[in-house]
This record gives structure tokens, C-alpha cells and sequence, in this order.
């Protein structure tokens, strides 16, 4: 097994941002990707005008590639925020008017993967009331998700740069993936095992993937320190995703990395062109 084994896709919220929204698509297929994942692209907004949202379903289907991951409404990301579907008030009303306009774009490109941030921490509730509150949300993004065909993702963040946010552990974002499938009876809730944070958090990563690739949705990866290109740090990328082939992993395993001081089209080294399309 190696990295032509894989299936990669390109998160083009954190790579080609050099470049406007509509230009990435086409700038990933150019350097060889055929699949694609998004954060959510309208920071500001979770009901964008349909006229952004058809322009950016035209870049990706000009540029030959598939949409196959995004994200729900979640905040300023990046920057502080980490989720908006456990925060009273404002923010989750926001999620809730964001849920159906991500599940029809993502309808209309054969997107599969959804996922939905938790968010922080707010001083002065009570996190039981948070957690209340994300699960109801989570219901409601889980039935949008199913009506689709897609999986509902929950992801563990590292605690060092999210240390507001609860899910800072693989058995946290699994314990609620159990909770959301046991409230819909769907089953479509996955987790979503992000390497990088994982290991900032310090976790057993061999024993993460031995106990939880059965429940996994989506594999994102980023080297640790640093969360640059496979081989800027020290974490064995390469061994760590044949360890879940091995495991029954079979999905995708999205690029989740900054190119570090060069542009993204150059941050490709490491992959051989050959093995960055989408089989």
C-alpha cells in the first residue's frame, strides 16, 4: 500500500486562497485533483444570494472537478469561531437557516459529506444547555444531510488552538456522532478524524484509527508541527493512512494543510501527480 492507494481531494479553504473563490476550482484541477472540499465560503452570511451560489456551482463544474465535502455555516473560520450550532441565540438560528441552502448546493453537485463544527464554549450558559441545543441542530443537519444521501460529519479540533471548543478528543466527537445517529435513528452521523488536530492533542494515533475507523465519514490530513504539506513535520502520514485502509477505511482523505510561503500549486510535492486524482 501507499499514497497512490489513497483517494485525496483538496480543501480549497486552505489551499489556492491565494486566489478568489471562483478561480480555485480550476487552479486544483490544473495541478492534477479532481475532487474538491469547501468550508463554508460566505463567512458573513448562511443564506448567500442564489446568483453567488450558482457562481460558484458553475467554477466547479467548468473546472471538471467533484465538490465532495462542506461545511455548514460555522462562524468567522478562520479565525475565532469554531461552530455556531450550540450557541444560544443568534449564531444557531443562523445554523438552523443555513442547514437546508448547504444540503441543496451540495444536492446539486452529488456532495456526500457535510460537516458541522460544534462551536465554543459561551461564558455564562450552562455547557448542558449547549449541548442540548447542538443536539437538536445536529438532528435537524443529520435529516438534511439523509435527504441527500450524505453523511453528517463531527470533528475533534485540538485543544491548543480551540481550547474553547468541547470536542478536543476522538472518543468526544465519536460519543456525539453515537448520541446524534441514537436521536435520528438514520445512522448517517460520522466522525470526522482530522490527523493534525488529533495529534496536537496528543492522541495515540495508531489506537485512535484501531478503535473508531468503523465510524469514520472523512479523513483529513495536515504534519504536525505546523500544519504544513506531509513532511514539514513528523507526524508518518503515509503509515498512518495504510493503517486505516487496513482498518476498512475506504473513503476520502482531504488536503487540510497550509502551503507554507510558496503558492498552493507548488505545495504538491510530496504527492505524485499520478495519485492526486480521484479514483
Amino acid at each position: 500500500m501507499g499514497l497512490e492507494d489513497q483517494r485525496f481531494n483538496v480543501n480549497l479553504s486552505i489551499l489556492f486562497t491565494e486566489l478568489p473563490l471562483l478561480e480555485r476550482p480550476a487552479a486544483a484541477a490544473a495541478a492534477g485533483f479532481t475532487a474538491v472540499e469547501l468550508w463554508w465560503p460566505w463567512v458573513d452570511t448562511p443564506t448567500p444570494e442564489r446568483s453567488e451560489l450558482d457562481a460558484l456551482e458553475r467554477a466547479i463544474e467548468d473546472a471538471g472537478v467533484r465538490l465532495t465535502g462542506l461545511n455548514f455555516y460555522a462562524g468567522r473560520l478562520p479565525g475565532p469561531d469554531r461552530g455556531a450550532l450550540s450557541l444560544p441565540g443568534e449564531e444557531s438560528e443562523r445554523f438552523r437557516a443555513n442547514v437546508e441552502v448547504v444540503a441543496d448546493f451540495a444536492g446539486s453537485l452529488g456532495c456526500t459529506a457535510l460537516n458541522a463544527l460544534y462551536g465554543n464554549r459561551v461564558d455564562d450558559v450552562d455547557p448542558a444547555e449547549q449541548d442540548a441545543l447542538a443536539l437538536e441542530n445536529l438532528v435537524l443537519a443529520a435529516r438534511a444531510a439523509d435527504r441527500i444521501g450524505a453523511v453528517l460529519l463531527i470533528e475533534a479540533l485540538n485543544r491548543p488552538e480551540s481550547p474553547r471548543y468541547p470536542l478536543v478528543s476522538a472518543p468526544a466527537a465519536v460519543g456525539i456522532v453515537d448520541k446524534v445517529n441514537a436521536a435520528t435513528g438514520l445512522g448517517n452521523a460520522r466522525f470526522l478524524m482530522d490527523l493534525y488536530h488529533l495529534a496536537m492533542n496528543g492522541e495515540d494515533l495508531p489506537q485512535v484509527i484501531d478503535a473508531h475507523a468503523a465510524k469514520t465519514g472523512h479523513v483529513q490530513i495536515a504534519d504536525s508541527p505546523g500544519r504544513g504539506a506531509p513532511g514539514t513535520g513528523s507526524l508518518p502520514l503515509e503509515d498512518l493512512l495504510d493503517r486505516l485502509r487496513k482498518a476498512g477505511y475506504d473513503g476520502r482523505v482531504g488536503l487540510e494543510y497550509k502551503p507554507g510561503d510558496r503558492p498552493s500549486a507548488e505545495a504538491f510535492d510530496w504527492l505524485p501527480r499520478e495519485a492526486r486524482a480521484a479514483r
